[in-house]
């Protein structure tokens, strides 16, 4: 199999496709308009902000895999240690033609898996302990497969694009508020120009992670129902998939709230968020879809399968 193929047998979903493409360009919208306008306030500043903004998107677009790896404490496994883990990710890459990523564990009572990595050829699709020994052959599978969607799809990549520019507006504001860059010490202080930039960089940068926050959020959600659809169409078990999302989410509610607040810096990784259904109401904040939305897609494809 080569390593160099960048396509895969994972069914497309085009109605999401296209919601997600035109998220990102709303997103990219945004932050090529705040870039201008920082360049525009900052004047002589803006090769440092050129500098920041690209050096920030190199490092986390890098180096995404370790990052995260290390965040949740997952190690590589081989063969030998999780004969039926690998054999279940084997299987699924013969499915769908594709290269198989480096297979991690994470020794974490929360029932839960992520994917993450630049390209096919980096990525991770990590597992928690907890997942495993709650989970049957088959919903395993389901999860698995999931995981293995975002892969061939490179959701992972393009969520650290679109999460980029929140970062960015985070760091600029700081910079206005604290570093006072913008007005050259006290050299400018003075100058009403500088004085005027001061307050609308870090409003502008306010609003623009506002803006790239709720964006975000949407094409995560978006992101969590194709790689459901995507799985649920290899398998052909969309039932399995629904089954393992219903008993994940059911037992993360049971997980302690300081082990769960722990994770929850992570939740756009997650196969389900690590929050409580009462915590996830606003399903505008929320990475993921609902656990209602989700099953009743998952109903519509066992549907369509049986037809």
């Amino acid at each position: 199999m080569s390593s160099s193929r960048q396509h895969s047998r994972f069914a497309p979903d085009r109605g999401l496709t296209g919601r997600m493409v035109l998220t990102m360009f709303l997103i990219g919208l945004v932050y090529v308009g705040f870039t201008g306008v920082l360049i525009v306030l900052l004047r002589g500043a803006w090769p440092i902000v050129l500098l920041i903004s690209g050096g920030l998107f190199v490092a986390q677009f890098w180096f995404s895999d370790r990052i995260t790896e290390r965040a949740m404490g997952a190690r590589p496994v081989t063969p030998e240690e999780y004969p039926q883990l690998h054999g279940t990710v084997d299987r699924l890459c013969a499915l769908a033609d594709m290269p198989k990523p480096r297979i991690a564990v994470a020794h974490n009572d929360m029932p839960n898996a992520f994917a993450t990595g630049r390209n096919q050829q980096k990525a991770v699709v990590c597992v928690t302990t907890g997942l495993l020994r709650r989970l049957e052959p088959e919903e395993l599978e389901g999860v698995l497969a999931h995981e293995l969607s975002h892969v061939a799809h490179r959701d992972v990549a393009v969520m650290t694009v679109a999460g980029f520019l929140g970062v960015l507006a985070g760091l600029i504001t700081r910079m206005a508020l604290y570093g006072g860059f913008m007005s050259g010490g006290n050299r400018n202080s003075n100058d009403p120009n500088a004085a005027i930039a001061l307050i609308l960089v870090p409003l502008v940068s306010m609003l623009v992670y506002a803006l790239s926050f709720l964006l975000t959020r949407l094409l995560s959600r978006y992101r969590e129902l194709a790689a459901d659809r995507a799985a649920a169409q290899l398998t052909g078990r969309p039932s399995a998939l629904a089954s393992a999302l219903t008993k994940v989410t059911g037992q993360i509610a049971a997980i302690p709230t300081e082990d769960l607040r722990r994770s929850q810096p992570y939740n756009a990784f997650y196969f389900a968020p690590a929050l409580s259904a009462r915590e996830t109401a606003s399903q505008l904040f929320s990475t993921h879809p609902s656990l209602e939305q989700r099953l009743e897609q998952l109903a519509r494809i066992s549907a369509e399968l049986g037809r």
